[in-house]
């Protein structure tokens, strides 16, 4: 039993906890969330429970959950608002509620509606912020050089350069660079990616990232197997995503580079860089495994931006 559902268990009756639990395993093994992805919920979910007990005046019921009205709903949300919790973090927990009552709709043991009102707080448009041409140009060199890493030793130095080619110059999340296994790098053009999901979508691999990995898999003093972790820490299990983004503040440090120049970012610059350079945005979403053309869509607001920086720093009318 996760933490979080053990957390859970003075803040509400067994029969909801058995109902956590049920939404746990369909979240981990049906939906296949990452393992991040499902604590956040449940912890989500934990301070919901915290509310209603103390809403309610004791542990929650079923017969408690189906009894909830809008204006409990509402009531959660203005405590969420009084401890000036960011939007980012009310809008997921409303999905949280959402999804938690439309699973208990489906194994029929709670029929209520009231949560369907919830409305997420307005978000800003989130636009990408992706390095320039040059900037992720000099990140790549750096760290083919070995200044991604701190550590005297050689084959970390190699590995990290590898993770950050993988993200660059294939556009991959860092989860999914650090999810691979030892085969499914296997040196070919086309490299396997198991997204979000579990989604699955075949990403080219360029020459260099290819040697990349190469160089790393030769120098790399732990076995790698075909069905273990592809990209390993000092002790050999599977790498965690600090080192990477330890790395990448390193290189923002020694090359100047603003905070934005995050691991992520250089998955943005992936997209952002291929849209400049004429590519569509449907092969660029298959490339990304985005489920929705309207997120690859933000990269053409990024792009136009870039455009209009371009025409206001250069054509003597807008200096007018």
């Amino acid at each position: 039993m996760a933490k979080e559902i053990a957390g859970i268990n003075v803040l509400a009756r067994a029969e909801v906890i058995a109902a956590v639990e049920s939404w746990h395993r369909w979240l981990a093994h049906e939906r296949r969330a990452s393992v991040n992805t499902v604590s956040a919920y449940l912890r989500d979910l934990s301070a919901f429970f915290a509310f209603l007990t103390a809403h309610l005046g004791g542990p929650a019921s079923l017969a408690d959950l189906e009894n909830l009205r809008a204006a409990d709903f509402r009531s959660y949300l203005a405590r969420r608002a009084a401890e000036d919790r960011a939007k980012t973090s009310t809008a997921r927990a409303v999905s949280v509620l959402r999804g938690f009552f439309r699973h208990l709709e489906r194994k029929e043991l709670v029929l209520n509606g009231a949560g369907a009102s919830l409305r997420s707080p307005r978000l800003p448009r989130a636009v990408p912020r992706p390095l320039s041409q040059e900037q992720a140009s000099k990140v790549m060199a750096a760290a083919r050089d070995g200044a991604a890493s701190t550590s005297p030793e050689p084959w970390i130095a190699k590995r990290d350069a590898a993770v950050l080619l993988l993200l660059y110059g294939c556009g991959l999340r860092i989860g999914e660079a650090l999810g691979l296994n030892g085969r499914d790098a296997s040196g070919a053009d086309v490299l396997l990616v198991h997204g979000k999901g579990g989604k699955e979508r075949g990403v080219p691999v360029l020459p260099l990232v290819n040697q990349a990995i190469a160089d790393y898999r030769a120098a790399c003093p732990h076995e790698l197997t075909p069905g273990g972790a592809l990209f390993v820490g000092v002790r050999g299990g599977r790498l965690g995503a600090r080192a990477i983004q330890a790395g990448m503040a390193h290189l923002r440090s020694a090359l100047g580079l603003p905070p934005s120049a995050t691991p992520h970012a250089l998955r943005h610059s992936f997209a952002t860089h291929l849209l400049a350079d004429g590519g569509d945005l449907r092969s660029i979403q298959e490339l990304l495994g985005h489920a929705s053309l309207t997120t690859t869509q933000r990269y053409t607001e990024v792009d136009e931006a870039s455009l209009m920086a371009a025409y206001n720093a250069a054509h003597p009318r807008a200096r007018g």
